[in-house]
């Protein structure tokens, strides 16, 4: 017999956000799909200080201080921190509307602009919003049918709208908006001064090798087969990644430095936003380099508005068999049921059934006699006679 069972399966929220976002740990983790750069970022970096940390480190500290490889660390550890920080956090994703709030969206802007004739381009749905005395206009995302909030963006490789997009970085894995920009940007800095770091010491590691043993006998020293195993050789390939990076990183580093100082976001100065023909001034700048850097690097960080690991419960019906073993002296149950029996698996009335009267009662019908057997008088007959 089966039986159908409710039960209540517990669903949070984050497997049902939409967007080209991964989640890892339950939703605490929130990443893009693209993952492939962020991992060679990892690779480069604790490739690099490994090398070093195995190599250079034990010479320098003899050589010259014990703090050479203490604050390497503390670099190391540092932007490692950061990294995580920036890859594995929300950037700040705007939620997108509910039907109904979307609906309501809809009909507000069909009552703003009117009806518009057929074959006729609909005007563009913008909103004007003031601050500091400045116009700004806020545009309407059809993926997440809001009217974006002032210098968001969306972004078109995680499928979201981000709060103060800047934007989107393989190289972390992650978009930078405005929950994770400060440690974005601490990132960069701290790998900057890693990278100018080592590779520095380790032109100061080949200099005293060379001056001890000379450059050739340097190159040939090996803990195992030469030139496989060579540690000059691991060290020169340690200085031409620091190299190349150093540029990129260093670079990078610099550039948004600039925009920090202006309050401005890569995706405003690429598109020329406060730098145009009209000339227009940065609304969100308070022309002074300490409070743009205070409010960009210090000011308060808000919370994420998704609920990632807010609960969802749905209910799911499952039809399961319940048979009862019988053993070899079990009896078969009747095949009918009296009105008051219950059924097996459902619960059991309790059925009023009122008492026949005598005038409905039906006397039993007499026996059938066989050829030449006698009546047998009943009892109440005999009574009648007498």
């Amino acid at each position: 017999m089966s039986v159908m069972v409710a039960r209540k399966k517990v669903v949070r929220k984050w497997e049902k956000l939409p967007g080209r976002n991964t989640f890892c740990c339950d939703g605490r983790i929130m990443m893009a799909r693209q993952k492939g750069i962020f991992y060679l970022t990892l690779f480069l970096i604790l490739g690099t200080c490994a090398l070093f940390f195995a190599f250079e480190c034990r010479y320098l500290a003899v050589q010259l201080s014990p703090a050479i490889p203490v604050f390497a660390a503390v670099l190391f550890l540092f932007a490692m921190a950061t990294l995580l920080r920036t890859s594995f956090s929300d950037p700040g994703v705007i939620p997108r509307a509910l039907p109904d709030e979307a609906a309501f969206i809809e009909m507000e802007i069909e009552a703003t602009n009117g009806t518009v004739p057929q074959g006729q381009r609909p005007p563009p749905r913008i909103k004007n919003f003031q601050i500091n005395n400045q116009i700004v206009k806020l545009k309407y995302c059809y993926t997440c049918k809001i009217f974006r909030p002032p210098r968001a963006s969306h972004c078109s490789i995680c499928d979201n709208c981000v709060e103060r997009f800047d934007h989107h970085c393989p190289w972390v894995g992650n978009c930078v908006g405005k929950r994770n920009y400060r440690y974005f940007y601490l990132f960069i800095l701290s790998l900057s001064l890693l990278t100018i770091y080592i590779f520095t010491f380790n032109i100061v590691y080949v200099a005293l090798k060379s001056l001890k043993i000379g450059f050739l006998n340097t190159l040939k020293e090996t803990p195992g087969t030469y030139p496989f195993t060579s540690l000059t050789v691991l060290t020169v390939l340690e200085v031409l990644i620091c190299f190349f990076t150093l540029w990129s990183v260093v670079g990078l580093t610099g550039f948004h430095t600039f925009l920090v100082a202006l309050n401005q976001t890569t995706n405003e100065d690429i598109k020329g936003s406060w730098t145009g023909k009209n000339r227009v001034q940065n609304p969100y700048s308070h022309g002074n380099i300490v409070k743009n850097c205070c409010e960009v690097l210090c000011g308060p960080l808000p919370p994420s508005v998704l609920d990632r690991r807010g609960i969802l419960q749905q209910e799911e019906s499952t039809a399961q068999e319940g048979l009862c073993p019988r053993g070899p002296g079990t009896q078969e149950p009747p095949a009918t049921q009296g009105p008051g029996q219950a059924q097996e698996g459902h619960s059991v009335l309790s059925l009023q059934v009122p008492a026949p009267s005598v005038s409905d009662t039906k006397m039993p019908e007499e026996k059938q006699r066989t050829p030449g057997e006698l009546p047998v008088p009943s009892l109440d007959a005999g009574r009648v006679e007498h």
